[in-house]
């Protein structure tokens, strides 16, 4: 743990930082979750085209979120969907209890990361997806909707959740049903289930040309479950382009939590903590071509704390 970090967790935990022992380092992150608790996606080891790949083990990404401060692994495809052997699913939730990390929410297959035409049918079977993120300890799991005939899948597939004290969200997401703050309050209200809800996403608004600050979140507050965090520059001539229903492809560069010049943090901070948010904050970003995982999940996690406290 460097002393950038140390020093952002023990002003969020209001500990005294002028002594950095390792004791101290290591209760931090506990002590430091307050309303606030960060999470660290597996996605970090993937590459932002790539979904289906990781370069680093379960081992590697516990150590990495252990090193820096995080509480929770949010998991992915990648490293254990519903692809996986159910004895490699055991293992590593086994590894990742043992670590001292919770789980705080899984996404179960490829097709809905990727939000295309296939990332829907989780919807019409729920069933192995419940069962996925009851092994990994965790009640929550990821769906993905595209169009208006999978509002009756999602609220049939919540009322199987329930049976099992199990919530599913949907990302605010370009190119989904989510992609709009008024339009994600609208799906939210016409699924009108307790325990279907949203994973407040600040870049992909910023991306669509929608308020994703204070004002933003007031609206979709009822519904928040999870809050996923990644960083992007609207850039013209960048390389890389997001696809957008409102906006047609938006070139983006992709860039650090910290970097200037993308989503206004410090605004959608404010928001969640006006609104008194008390769950996950997720680094959510693939960083390749930003700088090294082990540097960018340091970094990250440092600047979110700063926020947190």
């Amino acid at each position: 743990m460097n002393r950038r970090l140390f020093l952002a967790i023990s002003a969020a935990a209001g500990i005294s930082a002028c002594s950095q022992d390792q004791s101290a380092a290591d209760s931090a992150p506990t002590t430091a979750s307050g309303r606030m608790k960060l999470a660290m996606s597996v996605r970090v080891a993937e590459s932002f085209s790539n979904k289906k790949v990781s370069s680093m083990t379960i081992d590697e990404l516990i150590d990495v979120a252990k090193r820096n401060g995080y509480l929770a692994l949010c998991m992915r495809a990648s490293t254990a969907g519903i692809q996986s052997p159910k004895e490699t699913v055991a293992e590593y939730a086994q590894q990742i209890r043992e670590a001292g990390l919770a789980v705080s929410m899984v996404t179960g297959d490829f097709a809905i990361p990727r939000n295309n035409d296939e990332g829907p049918q989780c919807l019409r079977n729920i069933t192995p997806y419940l069962d996925l993120a009851e092994a990994f300890g965790s009640d929550l799991l990821r769906v993905c909707m595209k169009k208006d005939e999978d509002i009756a899948w999602a609220q049939t597939a919540c009322d199987e959740a329930k049976e099992r004290n199990m919530r599913l969200a949907h990302q605010a997401h370009d190119a989904s049903m989510f992609e709009t703050v008024d339009g994600s309050v609208e799906v939210l209200n016409r699924i009108d289930r307790e325990n279907f809800g949203l994973i407040y996403e600040p870049a992909n608004w910023m991306i669509a040309d929608e308020p994703y600050g204070p004002e933003a979140i007031r609206k979709v507050r009822p519904w928040i479950f999870n809050v996923y965090v990644q960083n992007h520059r609207l850039n013209p001539d960048a390389e890389t382009a997001v696809n957008t229903w409102k906006r047609g492809p938006v070139n983006v560069d992709h860039i650090g939590l910290w970097e200037q010049g993308g989503v206004d943090f410090a605004s959608a901070f404010a928001g969640l903590k006006e609104t008194d948010y008390e769950g996950y904050v997720t680094v959510h970003q693939a960083f390749e071509g930003v700088m090294t995982v082990d540097d960018a999940v340091g970094e990250s996690a440092a600047y979110l704390y700063s926020l947190i406290g």
